[in-house]
């Protein structure tokens, strides 16, 4: 009876809003989570590359306003870089975070500290506290991805303290960064029985926070219950219709979650200062990271990843060798370019074994690894080739291309599912060079290419992730190998993308001015072409080289090299086949979108988070879709494009005043597989009086499914810890089905599950648990990827949840690194190209801390160096050393531990007309960009601020140490 009530009250509540900032559609002139989170991403990012620029000199000239967007962002942070380039990696880091902080709405709507309801305020701190700790662990070991979810969660729940506290009715517009600063003691909090509130006059609650309250500067936040009207006698209510504890003396709330909250007055002024408390977050983040980690966490990369997965059988030699000459070749022509890959991925495999995953952001490294590999074992023939594969698919960035080469069957066939869910989770794109040199060492009597049947599962994983599975003999390979330094091209988009049964079918599709270097790959036997362009002028596939392109052959593949130049507009190929084939025709531009599918909150009204996995069967389906790489795009229409061409064409709804992001909702899905399209006008340079076309198509192949999958965990696990995922299958079909269960991870950790589960009598869904085990040896800040597949009797149909999950150690140090006495000394003149000056400090951590980690700049030109020594206590000192010219009067020494904890050393030489030098250095913790920190506690008047003022100068100026 009270599980019935508790989810009546929950769906009634939802109707009306969620007991926070909106997650990511706005109403009524209000901001939203995704708003405040996107605008900290855009900013803090913005200024890490101002930052950058003027430490190595180049431009930066971009204004960090409210007119800030990712692609602009982008641009002004790839200094050199050609007028296109992508904006996908960052955008979807972005839209990782603000989903991640919207499902907490979802996950823990009931959860007082996720919320800082109740005045839980020590709880929620331990909150961000724990998962600070793992995204700096896991930002340290590059696993990004984790990082990012968890990022997104801890940033609500700060947000959150904003709109649910009374610290913007106290007048403060600077964040509270105690709360992320766990060495810091919270202060200054009303305590249990210290009443806050009084009645709000009808409903009027701007002045129902007791005077005394504000007056001493004490901290509270409002109770919040959907089914009990309970709260400490005299404590303050979150507020609005479905809250109880508002209806119960003192009435009202104080929440500012939209502008027609109980405080909506102070709603953009609480939203301000949760944008600049994400910054702070984000700040610690950066200075743990170094500059060029962030940026690499936020997605902010030169160009695509270069990922091979390679057969090391013995039969794969010149395979092997043809890898090896390709990744060299694009290494060569492309270090130290804006096109170098951001990194390079290598997973060998064999039979039995596979691995290990080699990822380096080091070009000598890849060459290394690559050339060590050799041929040999194999007699069995089928190999472990998914098991490669799913490697690469855990660790590679999303929406990367992957090359698999091979000449053998997989012999792990039973991870399909789990490599299917993994590319349409990531989105990836996979591309199959199969070989067909099967030698005697095989065990096996071959003659000619691998068997159709035997090959099939490639070409149904290529197809589902929109890739290629070409065909070739060992001496054909090096000629096939050119689809490789396509796919490593920035800003590559794909603009057409089909497979088709046998038969004669035609397909137009648009090229705009943005496209570059046009490739159009068609794989298949026996047919035949005709391509024509917007002027009318053809080429028919017979003729290798005319009018407009050229066309290679090779094995199954035909690869034409378009030649577009000055004929924007409609393009037509007719094609002939008596045999299924592919087309695929890709370019360059800056112009690209992402999507991902969100499902409404239960009975909500307008609020939205991350659908997981395949849509189902019969249902209506809402897409999240962001334009990236202009803000001159005018969209026009998103449809769903079936394999047989039948088209589903959504409505689309504009998500803020940037115009790129749009909810598109269709009423219903494809009964087959399709594919996600996007058509519309972008602003033309040229002068043109006609709209300027454009048509992009994701890669990826999408299913639908009758059945559902849900799971959800505590994404933190400790080294030699179990954890239990609850997961609930359902099916349309109703009861009585039978799923087999299969459960996999990217680290080989220990697990157990049911391996089939049969919904019962009187209900169609029917749940299981999985228990992980994370060995004791794991690394802290490894990023564990579980995928849960569940497919129905004869695998007809699956579904899939994919987890990121990460192993992180206990922290028990939360003390930042010291900055010892700080000496300066210099021989400034007035000629200040021809002196130096030089700042010499003991770093320490404690002797029962964690230990420093590393030692960095953080603003500063000069030259810094760093010794180890012992001190008189048995403590390890860092010594560091800082010489610059004259010229260069400021620096800032980060200072990062082991667990992630950050200081800041900072020093300056003045301004000399004169030999005699004098400095002022001073040590400080972290601060925010654009902020002064408040540490909480009463409001300072005008007479101590000016005290405090002359102090910290006193300290500044005889160079003590604070």
């Amino acid at each position: 009876m009270h599980t019935s009530l508790l989810m009546m009250a929950l769906s009634m509540f939802l109707q009306t809003g969620t007991q926070a900032f909106k997650p990511l559609i706005p109403s009524r002139d209000s901001i939203t989570h995704r708003d405040i989170t996107q605008q900290a991403i855009l900013r803090k990012t913005a200024a890490v590359c101002r930052d950058l620029a003027a430490a190595q000199g180049w431009d930066f000239s971009l204004p960090i306003d409210d007119s800030i967007s990712a692609s602009k962002v982008q641009q002004a942070c790839s200094p050199g870089s050609s007028s296109i380039f992508s904006t996908i990696p960052f955008q979807t880091s972005i839209l990782s975070i603000y989903l991640s902080n919207a499902l907490v709405d979802v996950m823990y709507l009931l959860s007082d500290a996720r919320h800082f309801d109740g005045e839980t305020f020590q709880q929620g701190r331990e909150l961000i506290t724990r998962g600070m700790s793992a995204v700096k662990a896991s930002v340290k070991r590059e696993n990004f991805l984790s990082a990012k979810w968890m990022l997104g969660s801890i940033s609500h729940t700060l947000q959150d303290f904003y709109s649910h506290s009374n610290w913007v009715e106290m007048g403060n517009r600077n964040p509270y960064n105690t709360l992320i600063r766990p060495d810091l003691k919270l202060e200054n909090l009303a305590d249990s029985s210290t009443p806050t509130c009084k009645d709000c006059t009808g409903e009027d609650c701007t002045e129902n926070i007791l005077p005394t309250v504000l007056q001493q500067g004490l901290l509270t936040s409002g109770y919040f219950s959907l089914l009990s009207s309970e709260k400490p006698a005299g404590k303050c209510s979150h507020g609005g219709f479905f809250d109880q504890t508002s209806r119960r003396t003192p009435v009202g709330g104080i929440n500012k979650d939209d502008a027609g909250s109980s405080h909506g007055h102070l709603h953009r002024a609480a939203a301000s200062v949760a944008v600049n408390a994400t910054m702070d977050l984000l700040e610690d983040i950066r200075r743990a990271a170094g500059d060029l980690g962030f940026l690499r966490f936020m997605g902010i990369t030169r160009s695509s990843v270069l990922c091979f997965v390679i057969d090391t059988t013995g039969s794969m030699m010149d395979d092997i060798a043809e890898a090896k000459r390709v990744s060299f070749s694009i290494i060569d022509s492309k270090r130290g370019t804006q096109q170098e890959p951001s990194y390079y991925i290598l997973v060998p495999f064999n039979d039995p074994g596979f691995g290990p995953l080699i990822i380096t952001r080091n070009a000598d490294i890849f060459k290394q690894s690559i050339s060590a590999l050799t041929a040999s074992g194999g007699g069995d023939m089928p190999e472990m080739c998914m098991s490669g594969l799913q490697l690469a698919l855990t660790a590679a960035p999303p929406s990367s291309e992957i090359f698999v080469f091979t000449d053998a069957p997989a012999k792990d066939i039973a991870l399909k599912s789990t490599v299917t869910a993994l590319i349409e989770s990531t989105k990836s794109v996979v591309t199959f060079l199969l070989t067909d040199n099967l030698t005697s060492r095989r065990r096996r009597r071959r003659s000619g290419r691998m068997a159709s049947s035997e090959s099939q599962l490639y070409r149904d994983l290529a197809q589902s992730s929109g890739g290629l599975a070409i065909e070739v003999t060992k001496g054909e390979l090096p000629r096939a190998t050119s689809i490789v330094e396509d796919a490593i091209a920035a800003a590559q988009v794909t603009v057409l993308q089909v497979l088709k049964s046998p038969g004669q079918h035609n397909f137009s599709f648009a090229i705009d001015e943005s496209l570059r270097n046009l490739t159009a790959y068609i794989t298949g036997a026996s047919l035949s072409y005709t391509l024509t362009s917007p002027s009318g002028m053809s080429q028919r596939d017979v003729e290798s080289r005319g009018a407009l392109g050229t066309i290679q052959t090779v094995g199954n593949l035909q690869r034409i090299s378009l030649t577009s130049d000055n004929q924007t507009g409609l393009w037509e190929i007719s094609i002939k086949s008596t045999a299924p084939y592919s087309l695929k025709v890709i370019g360059q531009s800056s112009i690209n979108f992402v999507y991902n599918f969100v499902e409404a909150f239960e009975r909500a009204q307008g609020e939205f988070g991350l659908k997981e996995g395949r849509p189902l069967t019969g249902s209506n389906v809402t897409l999240l879709v962001s334009v990236t790489g202009s803000d001159s795009v005018k969209l026009k229409e998103v449809a769903l494009i079936e394999a047989s061409g039948s088209e589903f064409n959504g409505t689309l709804q504009s998500l803020g005043s940037n115009g790129g992001d749009f909810l598109v909702s269709l009423v219903r899905l494809p009964q087959g597989e399709f594919v996600v399209r996007l058509r519309g006008e972008t602003n033309s340079d040229t002068g043109r009086v006609s709209p300027n076309l454009f048509q992009r198509q994701a890669s990826t192949q999408i299913k639908t499914s009758s059945i559902s999958v849900s799971a959800h965990a505590d994404s933190i696990l400790e080294p030699g810890s179990n954890i239990s995922i609850s997961f609930t299958v359902a099916s349309a079909n109703g009861p009585g089905e039978t799923f087999t269960v299969r459960v996999s991870n990217n680290c080989g950790f220990p697990s157990s599950f049911p391996t089939s589960l049969t919904s019962v009598d009187g209900g169609s869904a029917v749940n299981g648990t999985v228990t992980l085990t994370a060995p004791v040896s794991t690394p802290s800040g490894t990023d564990v990827t579980l995928t849960i597949t569940v497919e129905s009797a004869g695998a007809a149909d699956l579904n899939y949840a994919v987890l990121r999950l990460s192993v992180v150690s206990e922290v028990t140090d939360f003390t930042p690194p010291r900055c010892g006495p700080v000496r300066v000394s210099s021989n400034c003149s007035s000629d200040c190209s021809a002196t130096y000056w030089q700042l010499n400090a003991d770093l320490t951590d404690g002797v029962n801390s964690t230990g420093i980690d590393h030692v960095t700049l953080l603003k500063g030109n000069g030259t810094l160096n760093t010794s180890s020594v012992v001190g008189i206590d048995g403590e390890n000192v860092t010594r560091v050393s800082y010489r610059a010219s004259c010229c260069l009067k400021k620096v800032e020494i980060v200072v990062v531990d082991r667990a992630g904890n950050v200081g800041v050393c900072v020093g300056s030489v003045k301004d000399l007309l004169g030999v005699n030098s004098t400095a002022q250095t001073s040590v400080s913790k972290p601060t925010a960009e654009f902020n002064t920190t408040s540490t909480g506690g009463r409001p300072l008047t005008q007479s101590l601020f000016l005290n405090v003022c002359v102090m910290l100068f006193l300290v500044l100026w005889f160079g003590a140490e604070i």
